[in-house]
C-alpha cells in the first residue's frame, strides 16, 4: 500500500513541524493543514453488493444489466471529500467475483476491461474470486463465493496493521458486521460505512453506530461508469 507508514510514524514526523496559534489565545494551538496527521483512509467496496442496490434505489426494474455502475476512485475521493477531519485517498480496494470464460466467456472479457480500466490508478487494487456455478447452470445463476470473507480479512489484518487511520466500508451485507465489530472493538481504525441514500445500511443493535455515508442519485451520476466494457 502506497504511502502506509504506521500512525506512530507519522505522528513523530509532525512532531517536529511547527504549531500555529489559534486567534492569539496563548496556549491553544492547531497543526497546520496538509500535515502529516490528515487521516488515511482506505476504501473498501463490495463491488457487486454496491452495484445491485444503485440499480435498485436509482434505476427502474428491468433497466440494463450494465446499468449502475461506477468508479471506485471517484466514490472513495467523495467518500473522503465528505469526512468532518482532514483526509487522504491512501487506498481503494475494490472486491468482486471474475466470471468463467468458459461459461460466460463475454462477461468475463468485460470484467476484465473494466478492472484494467480501475488499475489505472495506482490507488485502487482489484481482488477478484471466481464465480460459482451450479450443477443447472444456467437455470440457476452463478454467484459469488469468498468475496466477502477476502474483505473482512483485510480490513482487519490492515487495521491490525496500522495500514490506515480510517476505513470506510462501502456494503449493505450483514456478513460483514464481524470484522466491523473487530476493528471498532479494538480501536484498530476508524469505522465508518457507506451506502446508497434509501439503501439498507449496516449497524450495531440498537444504535446508530458506526456513522454511515448516504450517498444520494445525484452524486452516484457523478461517479457513474458509462463506459460499455463489453465493446473490444
Amino acid at each position: 500500500m502506497r504511502g502506509c507508514a504506521p500512525r506512530a510514524q507519522c505522528c513523530k514526523v509532525a512532531s517536529f513541524l511547527p504549531v500555529v496559534p489559534l486567534g492569539g489565545l496563548a496556549g491553544i494551538f492547531l497543526w497546520p493543514r496538509g500535515s502529516a496527521l490528515a487521516d488515511r483512509v482506505v476504501v473498501f467496496i463490495d463491488y457487486q453488493n454496491v452495484h445491485g442496490w444503485a440499480r435498485r434505489m436509482f434505476f427502474p426494474t428491468g433497466s440494463n444489466p450494465a446499468q449502475g455502475h461506477i468508479d471506485p476512485l471517484r466514490l472513495a475521493q467523495l467518500l473522503a471529500k465528505r469526512r468532518n477531519r482532514q483526509s487522504v485517498v491512501e487506498g481503494v480496494r475494490v472486491y468482486r467475483g471474475r466470471p468463467n470464460p468458459q461459461h460466460q466467456a463475454g462477461a468475463a472479457a468485460a470484467n476484465d476491461r473494466q478492472t484494467e480500466a480501475w488499475r489505472l490508478s495506482s490507488l485502487v487494487t482489484v481482488i477478484r474470486r471466481p464465480l460459482r456455478y451450479p450443477f443447472d447452470y444456467p437455470a440457476t445463476p452463478a454467484t459469488e463465493k469468498g468475496i466477502d470473507v477476502a474483505l473482512a480479512v483485510d480490513v482487519v489484518a490492515m487495521g491490525i496493521r496500522e495500514e490506515y487511520d480510517a476505513a470506510i466500508v462501502v456494503s449493505s451485507d450483514t456478513d460483514l458486521m464481524p470484522a466491523i465489530e473487530t476493528v471498532y472493538a479494538n480501536k484498530l481504525g476508524h469505522i465508518e460505512l457507506a451506502t446508497w441514500a434509501g439503501a439498507h445500511r449496516l449497524r450495531f443493535p440498537r444504535t446508530q453506530l458506526p456513522y454511515c455515508h448516504f450517498v444520494s442519485e445525484p452524486e452516484f451520476r457523478t461517479i457513474e461508469d458509462q463506459t460499455d466494457y463489453t465493446l473490444p
